[in-house]
């Protein structure tokens, strides 16, 4: 095996974030805090370029030496290691807040980490916060070769791009206009067109594809396609599943500043899949048990391969696990579930009947499961209406309950991505 590109050994990465102002509530403590705001602002200074190993573990019952609390010290990434090899495309994902800009910028030596180690063998490129180094007042012709020497590309390189990333940008017609005057979609476009033509050995991209309209982004995620089959390393970051499946067959998963997956992207999604909040909904928290029903629903929760979730990939499995407790024997009982879109239509529907599943008439607790191998809709947002009943009516129902929503995801193995159309499921099919 090849000697890896990137090597990350437990790297971390602390902040130490605002501190609370004190404020005087009589004249006098006013005066006071006047004539000492200078011996105080210079130990805030110290404080905020040193750490002490007893603050971040909390000492002295939570306040550290300097009197400030240890809870103002958080960890933005702790004891990070993986490797990747040349040429890979790996995936970071991860919620908002989770630690994956802060790695972006460590790896692009913006930011220095606090402990750990970092090898990088090859030229390396960002493209961090798409239109960095633009100047409102010079021309797009100008800015052309302003930003791709801030990114690192000689004037001869941008000299022979130089027509491919106006031709990609598609703003020709204004290319000696200054960039004042463009509209928030034109500056983006011209940022990404220069930001894309890089030419490094490692490509750092943090969530560019989040900005344009459709078509431009469809664009760049074909540019970002094309960097990965050249055989250039490329770290990934995107909440866009659809993409990062598309485009990366390994992914690194993050929560709260810890690298929790790393492997296969297929073993990640379903990882990060799990990590989704859950509504109380969701949860399967039910209402007030009433004796006087014969049933009642205690709790409806939705699971993909092995975790509770609230969304799920098009296409992909899901499992609806229904909770009930039967307080008389009921005759012949059924259970039903009806799918509602965010338009209060209903889209699908199951019943235990459909399959003879007898859902048990005796008296006790019970848990249900229904699998459903390809949940078949389109991209959106989703609930149940679920309900038990018998040959004697029906005994309780749920309306509105277990929201969840569909994304995007290469569904047929092609490239492409179902994005919502008319309808409200997507059919596997083929052409002849």
């Amino acid at each position: 095996m090849a000697e890896p590109i990137i090597t990350v050994e437990n790297l971390s990465k602390k902040y130490r974030i605002g501190m609370r102002e004190f404020k005087g509530r009589t004249f006098r403590e006013t005066i006071v805090d006047t004539f000492a705001a200078p011996v105080r602002n210079l130990r805030r200074l110290r404080q905020l370029t040193r750490f002490d190993d007893r603050e971040s573990r909390g000492a002295y019952d939570g306040i550290t030496a300097e009197g400030q609390s240890s809870g103002d010290i958080i960890w933005a990434l702790e004891d990070v290691s993986f490797t990747v090899q040349p040429g890979e495309v790996v995936g970071v994902i991860g919620r908002n807040g989770a630690g994956k800009s802060t790695l972006l910028k460590i790896l692009s030596r913006i930011t220095e980490p606090t402990s750990g180690e970092v090898r990088l063998y090859g030229r390396v490129s960002s493209l961090l916060e798409v239109g960095t180094g633009f100047h409102p007042e010079l021309t797009g012709r100008e800015n052309i070769y302003l930003n791709g020497t801030i990114l690192g590309m000689r004037k001869t390189e941008i000299d022979r791009k130089f027509d491919e990333i106006v031709a990609f940008s598609e703003i020709e017609k204004f290319l000696d206009t200054p960039v004042k005057r463009y509209s928030s979609g034109m500056y983006v476009r011209l940022a990404f067109a220069v930001a894309a033509h890089l030419e490094p050995e490692i490509l750092l991209v943090d969530e560019v594809l989040a900005v344009g309209d459709v078509s431009f982004q469809r664009k760049c995620l074909g540019k970002m396609g094309a960097v990965a089959r050249e055989g250039r390393t490329v770290l990934f970051v995107s909440h866009n599943l659809a993409a990062i499946q598309h485009l990366c067959p390994v992914g690194l998963v993050l929560d709260e500043g810890r690298a929790i997956t790393y492997g296969p992207i297929g073993e990640c999604l379903e990882r990060y899949l799990s990590l989704t909040p859950k509504t109380p909904a969701s949860a399967g928290e039910s209402q007030p048990l009433f004796e006087k029903k014969r049933a009642v629903l205690t709790g409806i929760v939705l699971e993909n391969d092995r975790h509770r979730t609230s969304v799920l990939l098009c296409c992909s499995r899901a499992v609806f696990i229904v909770n009930y407790t039967v307080h008389r024997r009921l005759a012949n009982p059924y259970i039903r579930l009806t799918i509602y879109n965010s338009h209060g239509l209903a889209v699908a529907g199951i019943a235990t009947e459909d399959t003879g599943f007898d859902p048990s008439p005796e008296v006790g607790k019970y848990s249900l499961s229904c699998e459903i191998s390809s949940l078949n809709l389109v991209p959106g947002s989703y609930h149940l209406n679920v309900s038990i009943s018998d040959d004697t009516g029906e005994c309780d129902k749920k309306y509105n309950t277990c929201p969840f929503s569909v994304e995007k995801a290469d569904i047929y193995g092609t490239g492409r991505f179902l994005t919502s159309r008319t309808g409200v499921i997507t059919l596997k099919h083929s052409w002849r």
